[in-house]
Order: structure tokens, then sequence, then C-alpha cells
């Protein structure tokens, strides 16, 4: 292992073909794992149970606060979805039983689709936004700075306190600053540090 880091936070989209475990045998007696989820991740059941049911199901950090190497880490996994809420829009459910009541017979058998069950729904990131206080938020969505970001996220990070963003689904690696709070986007496979700079990457 060429660096040896206390710990790594994996920010989404894995595309799993089996358990995360599988992927992460190498490092994992050599440091802390921990995780959020993205919308690849809840494509298909298969991606789903991979990384949910897998040996780290219990390091995801949705909704999550947890002190790692003596900072304080806030995850939101997910991404803002039309058919629930894409900010700046009022939300279309006010929870999960809001929407199952509106549903028919046959939808209510079936039950959530997966990708809008793990989608960002408005009522769990307010209770975020109101309770949480963390040092960096690590998030799948983009913030503001991104040009297909939220500022929503930028709120959520200035809320809790948090001095740094780190995202994934865009997939691009950059650095900016925006609203005093500094922000690093992931590219794909790619390693980035606690400044944000860029250790490794995909090619």
């Amino acid at each position: 292992m060429q660096y040896e880091p206390l710990a790594v936070v994996m920010l989404g989209d894995y595309s799993l073909q089996h358990s995360l475990d599988e992927y992460l045998k190498p490092i994992a007696a050599l440091t802390q794992i921990w995780w959020i989820y993205g919308n690849h991740d809840v494509a298909s059941p298969m991606d789903y149970v991979n990384l949910f049911e897998s040996g780290y199901k219990d390091k995801g950090l949705h909704l999550r606060v947890q002190e790692i190497a003596g900072l304080k880490v806030a995850g939101l996994g997910g991404i803002f979805m039309a058919k629930n809420w894409y900010p700046p829009l009022q939300a279309k459910w006010q929870d999960h039983a809001h929407w199952l009541q509106a549903q028919s017979p046959s939808v209510r058998r079936i039950g959530m689709p997966l990708k809008l069950q793990y989608s960002i729904w408005q009522h769990e990131f307010e209770q975020m936004r109101t309770t949480v206080k963390a040092d960096i938020l690590v998030t799948h969505e983009a913030p503001s700075c991104h040009r297909y970001g939220f500022a929503a996220i930028d709120e959520l990070a200035a809320a809790i306190g948090a001095r740094h963003i780190f995202h994934g689904h865009q997939h691009e690696y950059y650095n900016k600053v925006k609203h005093g709070i500094a922000v690093t986007g992931v590219a794909r496979a790619a390693v980035v540090n606690l400044s944000g700079r860029q250790l490794v990457h995909s090619g």
C-alpha cells in the first residue's frame, strides 16, 4: 500500500459485481473503511445487496456523524430526484409513508423502487441540517460550485459547521471555495487526501 491513511471514506457509485468485501480485502486490515452510496449502488437489487448487505453494512455514513481520525465526518448518500425532491422545488412527498398512501394497491404490493427509496428525502435532509454538527461533509451530490450542483448542499454544510465538502457523482476532480467552505470533487476511481490533493487518479 503506497499510502497509509488512518481511514478511507468512499463516495459512492461502485457498480459492484461482488460483495464489497471482495474488493477491499487488500486494505481491510490496514485502515478504517467508511462509505456513502451513490445512485449506481441502488440501480439494481444486485448492486444494493453487494453494498448494503456486505460485511461493511454498518460502515455506511448516510445521515450519520462519525468521528474518524479525530474529525467529525457527516455523510449524505444518494441524489436528488424529480420524482421526490429536486431543490429548489418543493418536495413531492412528506416521507415514505406519504408516497405509499398515494399509490395503487398493485404498486403498494411491489413496494417503492430502490432508486426512489434511496434518493435524498427532504424530511431526512432537514433533520440532519438541524441536528448534526461536523467538520467534514461527504456527499454524493455536488454543491452549487459544480455546474450541475445544488445550493441545498452548500446550505447543509454551512448549517452543520462543515469546513470541507468532498463529493462524488460528477466524477470530476477540482478544488474550489464557496461561502468560505472548501469543496473537493473526486474523480472516478480517484483518491484525494484531507487537503483535497489528488493522490491517485483513474488515468
